[in-house]
């Protein structure tokens, strides 16, 4: 069963490989979705600075009834914040939120601030100031791992050159007919696991009637589809709900997907038109 298999981080750290993303749950909200992935089996929950709801998240994690070190949290720190001195207020703030002792993973959540996102700027010194203060906070144990996320190979060589811990996770907009496989190559090469969000293509792939056939051939929904094909490539898929029968479903993949579909599916024609998602930077430029 899937929400008990892990991946290892390549610091020895196991990270369960489904997660609960909670992008765009409200504060609290996020207290309910959290126990009720955790009753049906979930075990890694993600969350964002960004994303307003790290109270409700830690208060879920607290009051879950599962003991604090069977379950796996992230974290990211915000896009904005690209100095040394914001970055270690940031990550004690982030612990100060959730109410938690330690966070088990904590990452940047863009190369570059949001509002800049598809500006030349690569924020190379900010995102080394950032990275300094994450491995502190690591090697105090205040995180259990640190990683990346939206980072192209640049942005990541960036953080290589001068690290003295490296990334242990680089969290990438990935799904059928968008998948970054020199990107994904690349962290790979470097040991560094792929977690994708919006594995199901922030809804857009519901609408894919090609998808939607292969999934019959299957007997499966298209969101188990959709996670299915994201793990098979080796990925950690990190789908979003606050919908107790959709963590069920999302969590139900218990079936192989042929190389053929496998292939049909990574070659189909990409989303272009992510809909009301397309505001956002990483649903209006593409990773390569």
């Amino acid at each position: 069963m899937i929400l008990k298999e892990n991946y290892t981080l390549s610091n020895g750290v196991e990270i369960p490989k489904l997660g609960l993303g909670t992008w765009f749950i409200s504060d609290d909200d996020s207290v309910q979705a959290v126990k009720d992935a955790v009753e049906l089996g979930y075990r890694h929950i993600d969350t964002a600075q960004a994303y307003q709801n790290e109270r409700g998240v830690g208060e879920g994690i607290r009051t879950s009834g599962v003991i604090r070190e069977d379950l796996f949290v992230t974290t990211k720190l915000a896009a904005e914040v690209k100095s040394y001195d914001e970055a270690v207020k940031s990550i004690n703030q982030s612990l100060e939120t959730m109410g938690l002792d330690y966070i088990d993973m904590m990452i940047i959540h863009s190369p570059k601030p949001w509002m800049e996102f598809h500006e030349e700027d690569g924020h190379e010194d900010g995102n080394r100031e950032a990275w300094k203060a994450l491995e502190e906070a690591y090697k105090a144990g205040k995180l259990k791992a640190i990683g990346v996320s939206n980072f192209q190979k640049a942005d990541i060589e960036n953080i290589l050159e001068s690290c003295t811990v490296k990334p242990m996770v680089n969290q990438i907009l990935a799904h059928i007919s968008n998948t970054p496989k020199e990107l994904i190559e690349y962290c790979e090469a470097n040991n560094i696991l792929v977690e994708a969000y919006s594995p199901i293509g922030h809804g857009e792939l519901m609408k894919n009637e090609e998808v939607a056939k292969i999934a019959e051939s299957y007997g499966v929904s298209i969101p188990q589809l959709a996670i299915r094909y994201t793990l098979q490539l080796g990925l950690l898929p990190i789908p979003k709900t606050a919908n107790p029968a959709h963590m069920k479903n999302n969590a139900d993949v218990d079936f192989e997907i042929s190389a053929a579909d496998m292939e049909t599916l990574q070659n189909l024609e990409q989303i272009q038109d992510y809909g009301d998602a397309s505001v956002f930077p990483v649903y209006g430029g593409k990773l390569k």
